[in-house]
């Protein structure tokens, strides 16, 4: 696909489109359109007990002690669902931060019926744009 295409097919239905979308729906959309580029599985189709690359935004970055030690959980978006990344036994890691854009790799789980990945590999990433 070259870089025309997408241009084209935005033309002036896409413009009508993205004036009625609500900016959650234009981040989520933007999000999702980087994921091929990155060798990224969108988070909603992420399987339990299987291993996947994502990528997305963090929301939130919080310290909660599991076990008795430390634990940073950081909540990844890609625009189709959320994915708790946990680095177990750390209490900061620099760079990660919300709103910081993530490239993650683990096996992914369910813990209270959310995704979680544990001790993820990650590469922090630019914002998209830049």
């Amino acid at each position: 696909m070259s870089t025309a295409e997408p241009v084209k097919r935005r033309g002036l239905r896409g413009f009508l489109r993205r004036l009625t979308e609500s900016q959650a729906e234009l981040e989520a959309e933007e999000l999702q359109e980087d994921l091929d580029r990155y060798g990224a599985t969108p988070i909603a189709s992420c399987g339990q007990r299987k291993r996947f690359c994502v990528k997305g935004t963090l929301r939130t970055v919080t310290l909660r002690p599991r076990g008795g030690v430390p634990s940073l959980e950081a909540e990844l978006y890609d625009g189709s669902d959320v994915i708790d990344l946990v680095w177990l036994g750390r209490r900061r890691i620099i760079g990660i931060e919300p709103g910081r854009v993530v490239r993650a790799e683990g096996l992914v789980s369910i813990q209270d019926g959310r995704k979680v990945m544990f001790n993820p590999r990650y590469e922090l990433r630019p914002a998209s744009g830049q």
